[in-house]
């Protein structure tokens, strides 16, 4: 398959391409589901377009817990079909669709009471394994039980009265924002058009069909028309804000739920392996994460602003307080190098039976042309675009007679995953010929698989972007100069935020949240998208602006106060 860059000239093309042609499908929302259906509809050979009003993964997609897993705690509700559904996608992208960027990760779960919960909880974890096994693909080893002195072994961390024994088991992780962009790059790949920054302003509508979109470029300012035989509402959290413009009831509405979660350098707790661990409420996550560990979730209903979720310091204490009850050393706010904030969609119906849906996903055909998509978890995101496809597709059967394939993206890997097993089992030889650690290589292929071909060209190009980020402030980053380069020129990146909070994470995981390299950042961005020395500025200060927006509102007492606060920092690219 060959590989497709979202550079600014494809992003120009698809508006003009999607201005000119009237599409089978436009999509609208560049999260994990739209792009999911930009991919599904595209292998199905139908003509696609996909928009979205920020980046790719700017909202729900980039701020998860970073895992692809069927959930035990579904397993305890007794929800089996959503947890077998997840264990078959969980198997699926670790053994054919991502492998590239999707990971087993060892969890501890540690058990606080002798004999019943042993019994009760080793009896869940292996119902979790069978039923993955059942799926035809694991991916994953099986679960075994530990001894207190054991676990404590694998996780020095741990008190020794906070655990009577454990059990290890596993499940997998995705870097989510860049797993996204992959998708909506092998869509891309398909021939699906894809622009970012491109807002839905208002349906077009022929009587009560809806027939495309207004689409607000802005980047230019323009406004087009996109014709579409059907439309597709993937917006996620947004998803009622949309269907307003429509004027349409839809069978259900969409609640957000806010998850925070805190990034705290490795060392800081002493572990080989990640923790769940239950609360009064749920469960909380600490999972491994590179050079650092993403402590999480919260759940608590957010009605303030969609687009910038703030965690407040009662947030960020409620973390700290419950992770503190197991660790010998504890955390402090002094320990968090980073904090995200993210919403759930959860469904909420017209009735009683779609308001249990829950975690689960809905789709509904509210006017003819319109097809919603909403609810869900990451790990089900291609079932729910298969699902939103399947019923555009009985859309075009039924108005236009469109005989139109079934989906074929259970066989499609994303790009980056063909060839990525030989390039892992070859690394030293790449490293040889390419003059970078063997380190770096390996740094390479789990974010781009087997495009690292791509960056290691542009580093034989220019030396220079051989070098980590940050090496001239004495302090070298994560990341290399070339993946700053790389996210301008091939995966769609626009703007400084686009890089440092979602092509990297420099905004997360480091305790300048990335500001110390945000001049070097810049340089290397607007010599690829061609900015002036002003609009260099611009990017630069609104940045800095973010950063500080944000820290203002982690020391907020509550959400009211903390999205004040972060609303502070406007959009570098503003949504009106």
């Amino acid at each position: 398959m060959r590989s497709i860059a979202l550079s600014p000239q494809f992003r120009e093309q698809s508006l003009q391409q999607m201005a000119a042609e009237e599409l089978d499908i436009l999509v609208v929302g560049g999260g994990v589901v739209g792009a999911g259906s930009a991919l599904d509809a595209a292998t199905r050979g139908l003509r696609v377009g996909l928009v979205e009003s920020r980046d790719l993964a700017s909202g729900t997609s980039s701020r998860s817990s970073k895992l692809i897993h069927g959930g035990l705690r579904y397993l305890e509700m007794l929800d089996f079909r959503l947890v077998a559904e997840a264990l078959r996608e969980r198997g699926l992208m670790l053994q054919r669709l991502a492998p590239h960027l999707v990971r087993p990760v060892p969890f501890l779960y540690p058990l606080q009471h002798r004999g019943w919960e042993r019994l009760y909880a080793g009896s869940g974890v292996a119902l979790y394994d069978a039923m993955s096994m059942l799926s035809g693909r694991s991916g994953v080893p099986r679960h075994r039980h530990l001894t207190r002195r054991r676990a404590r072994k694998l996780a020095p961390a741990l008190r020794k009265d906070a655990l009577v024994g454990a059990l290890q088991y596993y499940d997998a992780q995705v870097d989510d924002a860049r797993h996204t962009m992959f998708i909506a790059r092998t869509a891309a790949a398909y021939g699906a058009h894809v622009a970012t920054r491109a807002r839905v302003v208002d349906f077009v509508r022929e009587g009560e069909r809806v027939t495309g979109a207004l689409v607000n470029d802005l980047e230019s300012g323009n406004t087009i028309e996109i014709r579409a035989r059907q439309v597709v509402n993937a917006t996620g959290v947004w998803t009622d804000d949309t269907q307003s413009l429509a004027g349409q009831r839809s069978e259900f509405h969409v609640r957000a739920s806010k998850g925070i979660h805190l990034v705290v350098p490795k060392d800081r707790i002493r572990s080989e392996v990640g923790m769940i661990l239950r609360t009064e409420t749920s469960v909380l996550f600490v999972i491994p994460w590179g050079r650092h560990w993403v402590i999480g979730t919260t759940d608590t209903d957010w009605d303030l602003d969609k687009a910038h979720p703030a965690a407040s310091a009662k947030d960020i204490d409620y973390l700290l307080e419950h992770v503190n009850v197991v660790l010998e050393v504890p955390l402090t706010h002094a320990d968090v190098e980073g904090v995200y904030a993210g919403l759930r969609p959860l469904l909420a119906g017209e009735s009683d039976a779609v308001s249990k849906l829950s975690r689960e996903h809905a789709v509904s055909h509210p006017a003819p042309g319109l097809v919603v998509v909403a609810g869900g978890k990451y790990t089900t995101y291609r079932v729910m675009a298969q699902d939103a496809v399947d019923e555009a597709v009985h859309g075009l059967a039924s108005r236009f007679g469109r005989v139109v394939p079934p989906s074929a993206t259970k066989q499609v890997p994303l790009l980056g995953a063909e060839g990525y097993t030989a390039l892992w089992n070859s690394r030293h030889v790449l490293a040889q010929r390419s003059g970078l650690h063997e380190v770096w290589i390996e740094h390479l292929l789990g974010r781009y698989g087997s495009l690292v071909h791509e960056l290691l060209e542009l580093v034989d190009d220019d030396p220079a972007l051989g070098e980590p980020l940050g090496r001239d402030l004495g302090g070298d980053s994560d990341y290399l100069r070339v993946e700053v380069v790389y996210a301008a020129s091939h995966e769609g990146a626009r703007h400084l935020d686009d890089v440092l909070t979602r092509r990297t994470r420099l905004s997360i995981e480091s305790f300048d949240r990335g500001v110390g390299v945000v001049e070097e950042v810049a340089t290397l961005m607007g010599a690829v998208l061609g900015w002036s020395d002003e609009q260099r500025t611009v990017e630069v200060e609104h940045y800095v602006k973010r950063v500080e927006a944000e820290r203002e509102s982690q020391q907020m007492p509550d959400d009211e106060t903390a999205d004040s606060a972060r609303l502070g920092a406007p959009d570098v690219v503003g949504l009106s």
